[in-house]
């Protein structure tokens, strides 16, 4: 469970910096409009392919972090339902440790 902590912990941040990513790309667009040289607009137009793209990428990302995300709710949930003395058990463990370190200080 820990592992996909991480690695969702991960595709967010990915997701996080990929969306500022494509900010500062549209903001560099927006200021560079007014300029028409040559190599200035093929790398516009690049760039706004380049940012089609990664919209893309990010919205299939996003869609997958949800995908899983529900996907462990419902065996979470599923779980909990097969073995509900199991799960009150780990709840009261865990809410005993939680008072311990908390009672400590």
């Amino acid at each position: 469970m820990t592992d996909f902590a991480d690695t969702a912990a991960s595709r967010e941040k990915l997701v996080t910096d990929l969306k500022q990513v494509i900010a500062d790309a549209e903001e560099l667009l927006q200021a560079t409009a007014t300029q028409s040289e040559g190599k200035v607009a093929e790398l516009r137009v690049r760039m706004n392919e380049n940012l089609r793209v990664a919209r893309n990428k990010l919205a299939d990302a996003e869609a997958a972090i949800e995908a899983k995300t529900r996907e462990v709710a419902r065996a979470t949930d599923d779980y909990v339902h097969e073995n509900p003395w199991k799960a009150i058990g780990v709840g009261a463990g865990i809410g005993l440790v939680v008072g311990l370190l908390i009672g400590r200080r």
